[in-house]
């Protein structure tokens, strides 16, 4: 029994660090403009994505800054593996400015 909650914990864990490294690739791609769109996207999702959404969003951040820029923005059409719902989620979010 104790077996199952140490693997619970551990995979919990392991989450959690993947989770911690993406949101950090996700606010240093690069450019600032890609930094706040894809390092805000990250976090007001990242913590709600599943293990197969956290796996699209890695392959996502794999493409070139331009690539996945002219994506997010809708000036060019994203090839059919990178359509996929993290894209999709990442189109439709609005980047807003937090007032400090």
């Amino acid at each position: 029994m104790s077996q199952g909650t140490s693997q619970g914990t551990s995979q919990g864990t392991s989450t959690e660090i993947r989770r911690k490294q993406l949101r950090w690739r996700c606010w240093h791609r690069g450019t600032r403009e890609m930094d706040l769109l894809v390092g805000g996207f990250a976090d007001r999702h990242i913590e709600s994505l599943d293990s197969a959404q956290l796996e699209r969003l890695e392959s996502l951040l794999r493409a070139p800054d331009p690539d996945l820029y002219g994506w997010i923005i809708g000036r060019d059409v994203p090839p059919p593996e990178y359509d996929t719902d993290i894209m999709k989620m990442m189109r439709d979010f609005k980047f807003t400015p937090q007032s400090g």
